[in-house]
């Protein structure tokens, strides 16, 4: 099965996985070293800044 091309920009992944704590496993073993659970918060995460950045504008 083909992989689908990311949304997120690679500096806006390492920005999420430093402010969430996990960038030192993302530098020794890439992404696919990362917990699902990390990968998970970090979608949430990505998530609540769009949601906050709509609010922003919308105002």
């Amino acid at each position: 099965m083909a992989r689908r091309k990311g949304i997120m920009s690679e500096a806006f992944k390492i920005e999420l996985a430093k402010e969430l704590g996990f960038y030192d496993t993302v530098e020794k073993e890439g992404w696919g070293g990362i917990r699902a659970r990390d990968a998970g918060n970090m979608v949430r995460r990505a998530i609540e800044k769009a949601e906050q950045q709509m609010t922003t504008r919308a105002d």
